[in-house]
């Protein structure tokens, strides 16, 4: 049975839930009995379930403790929406309607591990917290399933929360934690092991171990990974078109910007559970700053808007697209000789993409073509090939960001990978990463001729890795400057 008085941040001064015995016992009563849905088993788990033993093969003989994490205050006692660690989603298949605070346990056994998730299971009407507890009850957020119905829905051994401090006690030297994943479980551990271990230092050298570990377990993804990446780029795609549709409105707002992050957003709710990062909503100059998120600008015709967005589904899964659009439908001439520029990097780099190649590889293809053109616009000091040499790189002063990175469960996907795992490591079938070349020339930037300062350009594509070469995820959301105009004609 569910805690009913742990509430730490429950506003206990400003409550005015009625506390007499007699209303307590009129609340409690009377309840039809609760039913659940069958369960039916996820699509995800027997995935998921490989990628425990991937793990598990790994730490033969330690105890794996893997949090999905707390919710987080963004004001006083108002949370963020909860989301679970993504190494937590990936092992478990669990996804947004993960419980907070729970933790997937791999137990050493003679054969590998016992994976068991603990979670807080739902409080009997007889408790207080169903209806006073602001944080946990159900009142207030909803029921929580059943053990039963988790295990069978995920394929995993459940426990009640409340177990957990038997596996906190067993804890040992050995035991291995995902640190970041919930600060506040991770110190109890830390406490557990000192003690275990008879010392004042801590080891953690293992703890980042893990974390590289299920970092570079998510390099190449799975059939089901696959499935729900494209699934992520098409609504991505019907949240471009949504913005497309809206552009009447987006240019007659003050603050037009917003009307674009308003439109997309809407669209990633309706098909997923939000968007995978604050969507990038960047017209005239501001398509020059990287991570334009304030989105508090006007959208003038005349101007490109530069849209950097993705869905993220109700799996954790994202897109990341980028799109840059002529406002009033049309190119100007040095708009479009930019834009084309960045498309043919963006071709370029895809171009290599196969198995066996180096991810590093994928940038030094479209930097060749940045710097071809900048130096023919006069850009350079030196030559495109003197640019190019790893002592000088001037042409980056116009896109100082890199080509790729993977993607899948967070945008930035697999981020503690090793670097020879990662930006030297070997492309394998089943990765999936962006291509996002993009020059921005900035409004006071006196190396730049007059006629591009103010323009930013960037396209971002979501690539797949295949057995022969590459496909492109997100060709149907159009690309060309031909095909862009066209689009917003229609």
């Amino acid at each position: 049975m569910a805690d009913d008085t742990k509430a730490p941040r429950a506003t206990t001064n400003r409550s005015t839930t009625p506390v007499s015995e007699t209303f307590a016992e009129y609340i409690s009563s009377d309840w039809a009995e609760r039913t659940e849905a069958k369960p039916r088993p996820r699509e995800q788990s027997p995935f998921a379930a490989k990628r425990r033993e991937r793990i598990s093969e790994l730490y033969a003989g330690k105890r794996l403790i893997i949090p999905a994490g707390q919710t987080k205050v963004r004001s006083n006692d108002t949370d963020y929406p909860f989301r679970a660690h993504s190494a937590f989603a990936h092992l478990t298949g669990w996804g947004t309607d993960t419980v907070p605070g729970s933790v997937l346990v791999l137990e050493p056994t003679a054969n590998g591990h016992e994976a068991t998730v603990y979670f807080r299971g739902p409080a009997g009407r007889e408790t207080t917290e169903f209806y006073a507890n602001p944080e946990i009850g159900e009142f207030w957020i909803g029921p929580r399933p059943s053990l039963a119905h988790v295990a069978y829905d995920l394929g995993l051994n459940t426990a009640d929360l409340a177990d957990l401090g038997a596996v906190l006690d067993a804890v040992d030297a050995d035991t291995i934690v995902l640190r970041d994943a919930d600060p506040e479980l991770t110190d109890t551990i830390d406490g557990r092991r000192l003690l275990a271990a008879d010392s004042e230092a801590l080891e953690t050298d293992r703890d980042a171990e893990l974390a590289r570990d299920l970092s570079e377990l998510r390099l190449v993804k799975d059939d089901y990974e696959i499935a729900q990446m494209r699934l992520a780029v098409a609504a991505t795609k019907q949240g471009f078109d949504d913005v497309i549709a809206d552009r009447a409105a987006i240019i007659a707002a003050p603050r037009g910007e917003r009307v674009v992050e308003g439109t997309f957003d809407r669209r990633a709710r309706i098909e997923g559970n939000t968007v995978g990062y604050d969507t990038i909503a960047a017209s005239g100059d501001h398509a020059c700053i990287l991570h334009w998120t304030r989105n508090d600008g006007a959208v003038t015709p005349g101007d490109l808007i530069l849209i950097d967005a993705g869905v993220e589904l109700e799996s954790y899964y994202t897109a990341d697209i980028t799109r840059t659009l002529p406002v009033d439908g049309t190119f100007t001439e040095v708009q479009r000789l930019v834009y084309d520029a960045v498309r043919e990097a963006a071709d370029a780099a895809f171009a290599i993409v196969k198995p066996g190649i180096r991810f590093r590889e994928i940038h030094a293809a479209a930097m060749a073509v940045i710097a071809e053109k900048t130096a023919e616009w006069g850009m350079l000091p030196v030559s495109a090939e003197e640019s190019l040499e790893p002592q000088n790189q001037y042409h980056r002063r116009y896109m100082v960001h890199g080509t790729s990175h993977h993607l899948g469960l967070d945008v930035h996907d697999c981020a503690q990978a090793r670097r020879d795992m990662y930006l030297d490591g070997v492309l394998e079938p089943g990765m999936v990463f962006t291509i996002e070349p993009g020059l921005y020339f900035q409004p006071d930037d006196l190396t730049v001729p007059e006629q591009f300062r103010g323009i930013g350009v960037r396209i971002e594509d979501d690539i797949l890795v295949t057995e022969s070469g590459a496909e492109n995820l997100s060709i149907g959301i159009p690309r060309t400057a031909d095909d862009v105009e066209a689009w917003l004609r229609g």
